[in-house]
């Protein structure tokens, strides 16, 4: 369980939970939060709020880092961002603002407060997305099943889906012919790394697939701050954030995806190389 240092200096074993639910006396636990949806993944989180919630729909989760550390997924316009709320032991911590008691938290959150990053991207939060969701309980009855491959084992049986790891925001972006710089809506999501004219056009200018992208670095060649470059072999794209940070957070996360990609290619040799050993 979490340790939480009590006013004495002395340390408490107690539940963070159970402390939360006593910052005040009417407080309702945490746990009886509708939109607390307890530890549910990131994944997990980017694809429900992707698929089913709306701009501005949120939902309160644990974090994996450590206890008393928890998530606030955040759906924006085509992705997912992710802020830490804090447990100290004796208030909730979030943003700028700091809470003596879950119901002065929620009250905060029942006025839609406005949140922005680095990115610059503002997100008014609207719309808790509820733990229990009603669905018809309708079930399909099988009336074909055959096996599709024969003389595989559980071996082959790999789990596999493409990370969500969704961002966006707007980077300015040099042109292809005329070197030019232009300010673009990027968004990430999957493998797909798309830009747009604003954040309202409704059809991008260019899609590039990552998978067939060979490196992402800083760059210093074009005499402009917090640089990138992405490099395909058909061309090199380069891009500038506003500030260190914003370019920090997209070179992380778009090297994270390569990395992704790169060791799903792996598997994929790899499983392919154990396949023509046994048949040889």
């Amino acid at each position: 369980m979490g340790r939480a240092e009590s006013p004495e200096g002395e340390m408490s074993t107690q539940d963070p939970l159970d402390l939360w639910s006593r910052l005040d006396g009417e407080a309702e636990p945490l746990q009886d939060l509708g939109w607390y949806h307890g530890n549910l993944t990131r994944h997990a989180a980017e694809a429900l709020l992707l698929s089913n919630g709306r701009d501005g729909s949120y939902l309160l989760r644990d974090s994996n880092e450590k206890t008393g550390l928890y998530s606030l997924s955040v759906r924006a316009k085509d992705s997912v961002k992710h802020f830490h709320v804090e447990y100290t032991g004796y208030s909730l911590k979030f943003g700028f603002n700091e809470f003596s008691s879950v119901k002065d938290f929620v009250k905060h959150f029942a006025n839609q407060p406005l949140i922005g990053s680095e990115t610059g991207t503002l997100i008014v939060l609207k719309h808790p997305y509820p733990r229990k969701v009603e669905e018809p309980s309708i079930y399909e009855s099988v009336r074909v099943h055959t096996a599709m491959q024969t003389g595989r084992t559980e071996n082959d049986l790999v789990p596999t889906a493409p990370s969500l790891g969704t961002k966006e925001g707007y980077l300015t972006k040099q042109g292809g012919l005329v070197k030019t710089w232009k300010t673009r809506w990027f968004t990430l999501q999957r493998n797909e790394l798309k830009y747009f004219k604003d954040q309202m056009s409704p059809e991008p200018i260019r899609i590039l697939n990552l998978t067939e992208c060979s490196a992402v670095q800083f760059d210093y060649s074009q005499e402009r701050v917090n640089c990138f470059c992405l490099v395909f072999p058909f061309r090199t794209f380069y891009l500038c954030a506003k500030t260190g940070v914003e370019a920090d957070e997209w070179i992380k996360i778009l090297r994270w995806k390569l990395s992704q990609i790169r060791k799903q290619l792996d598997q994929g040799d790899s499983t392919v190389r154990s396949r023509s050993f046994i048949f040889k």
